[in-house]
């Protein structure tokens, strides 16, 4: 195994992996495997790869859904390898967060200069941490789970979104005008009753007081923050 660089194969054909390691490894990479989207997603969290392969035809999750995971908490560079090589799979893909696209079949020596590239960009990139903890609040972000003082908290998807993007800028305002773009969409900037709906759930299901908050601060005419102290 490669001392280098580490590349994430997330791709449920053992041939294909098999190919790529040995490719990887002869140029001294350190190679680490996925046969499935969830386990990818675990092995991103815990490994933190410098560039992560991903093919679209995963067994579990589709490779899209992935990688939109994955770019909730993480901006590692990610190279789609797939069959699929319609240009509107390219270009989801793209607009999903992928930094390149590469269709099967392919030739290899392509494929390892596409990962020289990227592993150049990765190396401006700031990591986020896949797991946030504010007092006794716990956010996973690799796994979508939150826990407060080691209970589980069942979110709806809009509940989980707006608590992970405090959770990604922690003890930082974010506007009002910020979580309805990023989370309903820019069509519903001024939709702020959304959020107040849905802030008013988080903090019953938290268990958190608006009136002496221990996670969730309102911030008066701005925005809220989720407290870093």
């Amino acid at each position: 195994m490669g001392q280098g660089p580490s590349i994430l194969l997330i791709d449920d054909e053992a041939q294909i992996r098999k190919f790529l390691r040995i490719a990887l490894s002869a140029q001294g990479y350190r190679v680490l495997e996925a046969a499935n989207g969830e386990d990818g997603l675990a092995q991103a969290a815990l490994q933190s790869p410098d560039v992560v392969v991903l093919d679209l035809g995963l067994p579990d999750l589709d490779g899209q859904q992935v990688l939109r995971r994955l770019r909730e908490w993480s901006q590692v560079p990610v190279l789609v390898l797939s069959v699929r090589a319609s240009e509107g799979e390219k270009v989801l893909a793209l607009d999903g967060g992928a930094n390149d696209y590469v269709s099967k079949p392919f030739g290899i020596q392509e494929f390892l200069a596409r990962v020289r590239v990227l592993l150049r960009q990765g190396q401006v990139r700031e990591a986020l941490p896949a797991n946030i903890v504010c007092g006794g609040l716990n956010i996973d972000l690799a796994y979508r789970r939150v826990s407060v003082e080691g209970g589980e908290v069942a979110l709806t998807p809009k509940e989980y979104a707006v608590l992970a993007l405090l959770g990604q800028h922690l003890g930082r305002v974010v506007t009002q005008q910020q979580l309805l773009r990023d989370i309903w969409g820019p069509s519903h900037v001024g939709d702020s009753h959304y959020l107040r709906v849905v802030v008013g759930h988080l903090r019953q299901k938290l268990g958190d007081d608006p009136a002496a908050p221990r996670y969730l601060i309102t911030e008066a005419g701005v925005g809220y923050r989720l407290r870093g102290d």
